[in-house]
């Protein structure tokens, strides 16, 4: 059961609102912004409860009318009305599981193919259309940051920033290694073959979370940009390359029209997965007091799409599967992505 605590909603969008009488509330445009955002999405969260608490009680007040007239065209109105809200009520519980601050927050997602050449490559760019679909259809802005074509087929990497309300908080359930099964395309005697690709998601770092990075843990270079992104990226030395020791981490940006402006972006990157790794240690610190002694396995395999011999998408940490392949990949992963959240809530 998902709980929802209205009351304490409204007192925070009590406070939100008397901040915004406060004097030089507006001085600072984005840390404004930030609270007028937090002030809405809390809002959206109310107003959808009160109009879903509404709908409920003239259901149930429909019901004990049917049993006193049984009118069968009032019966059937409210018959759609139920199909209708218990749809409603499942969109909105997964909203109240992302609770968290960053939950609300763009995302930047990353694929990488595993060993195997083109054909990891292929699926790659499989799911990258499988993302870019699922995007669309949630009315999400997709920027492409970075893109390196693979060598044959499909691609080598892709980065792109996913703008929309809660984007991190739904797809942070796609992070891990995903696994194709299928009668590869490119090997001319048909035989099956098993593709990996991982994927990486971290919320997009804003103003609103401090992270330093000393300028002596990181190495910047610079290099032609290639692929998608006009014809004035192969001129200069455009694209940039931050490396930051401590952590290992590598990002590249090569999608602005400048080196000065690839390596904002790059930086801004960088800071959005040292606070990915922030989140992972509170949740790892989080489940240790709760004596939790699953490991947190961000690269573990959590995904399986068979192709042949038979059809079927599986995701091995919630159980859930649909035979559905073609819708999966056409987008349709919000299931899954319920699931996962359902899952960790129980947790």
């Amino acid at each position: 059961m998902i709980h929802f605590d209205v009351a304490t909603k409204r007192n925070q969008i009590k406070e939100l609102e008397d901040g915004m009488l406060v004097d030089g509330f507006w001085d600072d445009h984005k840390q404004s912004q930030q609270h007028i955002q937090t002030l809405n999405q809390l809002k959206n969260l109310v107003e959808t409860f009160d109009d879903l608490s509404s709908r409920t009680e003239f259901c149930s007040e429909g019901i004990e009318l049917i049993k006193d007239t049984m009118d069968e065209e009032f019966k059937a109105s409210l018959e759609e009305e139920l199909t209708s809200l218990d749809k409603d009520m499942d969109s909105f519980s997964v909203l109240v599981l992302l609770s968290h601050d960053y939950d609300q927050k763009n995302a930047i997602l990353e694929l990488h193919p595993g060993a195997g050449g083109t054909e990891s490559q292929d699926f790659a760019q499989m799911l990258y259309r499988m993302y870019t679909r699922w995007a669309q259809k949630h009315n999400f802005k997709l920027e492409v940051l970075d893109y390196l074509d693979g060598d044959e087929a499909g691609i080598k990497s892709v980065t792109v920033l996913v703008k929309g309300p809660y984007a991190y908080g739904y797809l942070k359930a796609e992070k891990g290694v995903h696994r194709l099964v299928r009668i590869s395309p490119f090997d001319s005697s048909g035989r099956r073959h098993t593709s990996f690709a991982s994927v990486d998601v971290a919320p997009e770092f804003d103003e609103s979370v401090e992270i330093t990075i000393n300028p002596e843990d990181i190495s910047v270079d610079t290099m032609r940009a290639s692929g998608a992104g006009g014809q004035h990226i192969n001129k200069t030395d455009s694209a940039v390359r931050i490396t930051h020791h401590p952590t290992g981490i590598v990002v590249s940006c090569q999608s602005g029209r400048s080196q000065l402006q690839n390596r904002e972006e790059a930086l801004n990157m960088l800071k959005s997965k040292l606070y990915q790794l922030e989140i992972e240690a509170q949740q790892a610190k989080i489940a240790q007091l709760k004596g939790d002694q699953k490991l947190i396995e961000w690269g573990s395999q959590i995904r399986s799409y068979v192709v042949h011999p038979y059809t079927m998408v599986k995701d091995h940490r919630t159980t859930h599967e649909t035979s559905q392949l073609q819708d999966v990949l056409d987008g349709d992963i919000d299931d899954f992505i319920e699931a996962y959240l359902k899952m960790n809530i129980r947790g």
